[in-house]
């Protein structure tokens, strides 16, 4: 308790001094745009208290408000796909899967909590939307519907799954996990705001290109060779391989939500302007750290 006690005032303290920076820099240069570091902040804020509740109340709390962040994660994701009447009932079932899949987390069924979203609910999510309600439109929506469940449900879902799957050291992996994939996402974008000149999908995000993606790998590489023997049992070799790890599948989940997004909104700018602000902008990377990270751990480590 007074390790994990000493971790939070470290973060808490390197927390305050960030954002003490970032008011002062955007103020300083406000011909930059650091709106996306500033939504980030608030996002880190969020997580640390979620995470200093779970410590003192245990991992069902954790659990719940993960539930309710997948909740209005696929929610914001369901408001960008342009849908029909007979949609509504699809979304109602896809919703209806997020308590199950929490559940299996809670129990500690892990063939369920595996296969679920990914064999179970592919399968029979398509049902509602094919009784009475004709063929037009079906691949689009339960396609899109599917997506969603697999990112913001699926992936999500894993980070609930360390406390449970290793009460010793799940929390303490997850917090390891969570700052290298927020720090990387936040190098990437200020790099790429100072020095980035090659952007790498030009048309979904233009804060995504090769320098910030550089900087972010050997950054988040760096930190967590350093950070590794404090939060978790990983021997030296992973305390490299696991920030490298990040890095690379936070940078597939936010480039992957960013051009999902743009999709889904073409046409629609003033939409996807707004949702710059939303819970995906603000956990696109962690759809893909969180399973990634989780499974390689697993198969790895004998405390999983």
């Amino acid at each position: 308790m007074d390790r994990s006690l000493h971790t939070f005032i470290l973060i808490f303290a390197a927390l305050s001094v960030i954002h003490l920076l970032y008011i002062v820099v955007s103020r300083l240069q406000k011909d930059k745009d650091y709106t996306g570091i500033g939504f980030r902040i608030k996002t880190w804020w969020g997580m640390l208290f979620i995470f200093c509740l779970a410590t003192v109340s245990g991992a069902v709390v954790s659990l719940l408000s993960l539930m309710v962040l997948s909740f209005f994660a696929l929610k914001e994701y369901f408001s960008m796909i342009r849908t029909r009447k007979a949609d509504r009932r699809l979304f109602l079932w896809a919703y209806l899967s997020i308590p199950l899949q929490f559940y299996w987390v809670y129990i500690e069924w892990y063939g369920m909590f595996i296969v679920f979203i990914p064999v179970y609910v592919f399968l029979l999510l398509p049902l509602p939307r094919l009784i009475n309600k004709g063929t037009l439109g079906f691949l689009r929506s339960v396609s899109a519907t599917q997506w969603g469940l697999m990112l913001m449900v699926f992936g999500l879902s894993h980070l609930a799954y360390f406390q449970f799957a290793t009460p010793q050291y799940g929390a303490g992996l997850v917090l390891f996990l969570v700052v290298l994939t927020q720090l990387n996402d936040a190098i990437h974008y200020l790099a790429s705001i100072y020095f980035g000149k090659h952007k790498i999908v030009t048309t979904s995000n233009p804060y995504l290109t090769w320098e910030g993606f550089a900087c972010a790998f050997v950054v988040t590489t760096a930190v967590s060779y350093l950070i590794y023997p404090y939060l978790t049992p990983l021997n030296p070799s992973f305390g490299y391989l696991s920030g490298m790890l990040i890095s690379l599948s936070g940078f597939f989940g936010s480039l992957t939500v960013s051009v999902l997004k743009r999709d889904l909104l073409i046409g629609d700018d003033d939409k996807f302007a707004a949702l710059k602000k939303s819970y995906l902008s603000r956990i696109d990377s962690l759809t893909y750290t969180a399973p990634v990270f989780f499974h390689v751990i697993r198969y790895f480590f004998d405390f999983m």
